[in-house]
């Protein structure tokens, strides 16, 4: 089995930038996918995603982050 781990990153305007790696180990793929999710988590993109995907393009797994506007200061 192969497995289509995805990132995406979206901007306010929409323009779309993505990246596409292939494994077949499984937990390779879970691996590469939450290393995405956990730099999606803190950065300044728009929409940052991740997906995994099987070979025949079914989604496994897919989470996103969306960062509205600049965090506020909690005092």
């Amino acid at each position: 089995m192969t497995y289509i781990v995805t990132e995406l990153q979206t901007n306010r305007e929409g323009v779309t930038a993505n990246i596409v790696t292939a494994y077949t180990d499984r937990y390779q793929a879970e691996q590469k996918y939450h290393s995405i999710l956990a730099a999606a988590a803190v950065s300044n993109v728009y929409i940052h995603a991740a997906t995994i995907l099987d070979m025949f393009g079914g989604v496994i797994k897919s989470e996103h982050y969306r960062h509205e506007t600049a965090e506020v200061e909690e005092s």
